[in-house]
């Protein structure tokens, strides 16, 4: 991917901060009303451009095949979590402070902002995000860490943290 400057500055805009804010946008959108964990959005994000990875009913994933994509999600977190900031200071994602710790969800203002977007690669986004709204809406996170687990990879997942088996999800 070619890489674009700006006055001397170099950014990548293939997984930017605003780029993976969008997706989780689209994701928290196409769970609402759930409110999900840092440790899930990471899950989500990796799933929502890599659903043939889930199982073979999925839509074709958005984004290719690479080997080794697993590894994505170990550095994907911090870049999930920078977007996630990113798209609550512009009031598009809530942060609330929970008994099980921080969640996120998409703000009363998300809806008209993702209306508005309506490039084919962000209409197709939202394709997979509904669809995985419908797939793992109702899930807990541990069933969703099992999927992960199965279809993506027990170290992987496991690199995440993990709730005390008493925590709601």
């Amino acid at each position: 991917m070619e890489k674009v400057k700006s006055e001397g500055v170099v950014s990548h805009p293939f997984n930017s901060t605003l780029e993976t804010g969008i997706r989780a946008l689209v994701v928290l959108e196409a769970l609402h009303p759930r409110r999900c964990d840092l440790t899930e959005m990471t899950w989500l994000d990796h799933l929502v451009v890599h659903t043939a990875d889930i199982d073979r009913d999925s839509p074709p994933s958005l984004h290719p095949e690479l080997p080794n994509r697993a590894g994505e999600l170990l550095v994907r977190r911090s870049l999930v979590e920078k977007s996630l900031r990113l798209m609550h200071q512009v009031h598009l994602v809530d942060i609330n402070d929970t008994e099980q710790g921080i969640v996120f969800s998409a703000s009363e203002e998300a809806p008209s902002f993702l209306d508005l977007l309506q490039a084919p690669y962000t209409l197709e986004l939202k394709r997979r995000a509904e669809w995985l709204g419908k797939r793992f809406g109702a899930f807990s996170t541990e069933e969703i860490r099992t999927v992960v687990e199965d279809r993506i990879g027990r170290w992987t997942a496991e690199f995440q943290p993990r709730r005390d088996a008493g925590e709601a999800s």
